[in-house]
């Protein structure tokens, strides 16, 4: 139990200084790579939708010198690992409305997450969800896999923007109970 208490007590000094003074630059860098991601997708979309791509070569833009990266469950497993690790990182400077809008981020990034794993999960064991001929997640049950990762990044990536306006823009109950210096200084 010690042990576990000294750990805890080290991961919070160890994240101290990106939920102070370094959130602001920290929160650019996850966005760099949460936009880069979204990208893909986006580059993925208009292959298959405007430019009438097979779905095969619709690879986005890294996966067309990589075609390896689009079918790599690891790949897809660790973006979905790094974004829930992100948002549970980022999330102690948040602080009211912000906090509420990164918590909801945070839950739908869950789940997300746990739909990586089952797909990789699958990929290890080789054998696929309702006997498909790929890894499926549950909710691919329903919606083709390229849809369903646009809508769940969507979902995990509109109330993380809500969250990052509020945070630049408290009211005075949140400024004051703010640790970070993300927010313009009160009065300009």
């Amino acid at each position: 139990m010690a042990m576990a208490t000294t750990m805890t007590s080290r991961l919070r000094t160890g994240l101290e200084p990106i939920n102070a003074d370094r959130h602001k630059a920290a929160l650019g860098i996850f966005l760099v790579i949460v936009i880069a991601h979204w990208a893909e997708h986006v580059a993925q979309a208009v292959q298959i939708w405007v430019l009438g791509w097979p779905l095969p070569e619709a690879r986005g833009v890294l996966g067309v010198p990589f075609p390896w990266l689009v079918t790599s469950e690891w790949m897809h497993y660790g973006y979905a690992l790094v974004m829930l690790v992100g948002l549970i990182m980022l999330r102690p400077a948040f602080t009211g409305r912000a906090r509420l809008w990164w918590n909801i981020s945070l839950a739908i990034q869950v789940w997300h997450h746990l739909e990586h794993l089952l797909l990789l999960i699958q990929a290890l064991a080789g054998a696929n969800l309702a006997g498909r001929p790929a890894p499926t997640s549950i909710a691919q049950l329903l919606v083709p896999r390229v849809e369903l990762h646009l809508f769940y990044n969507a979902l995990v990536f509109a109330p993380m923007v809500v969250a990052m306006i509020l945070h630049r823009r408290p009211n005075r109950a949140e400024r004051d109970a703010m640790r970070c210096n993300c927010a313009p200084a009160a009065g300009r």
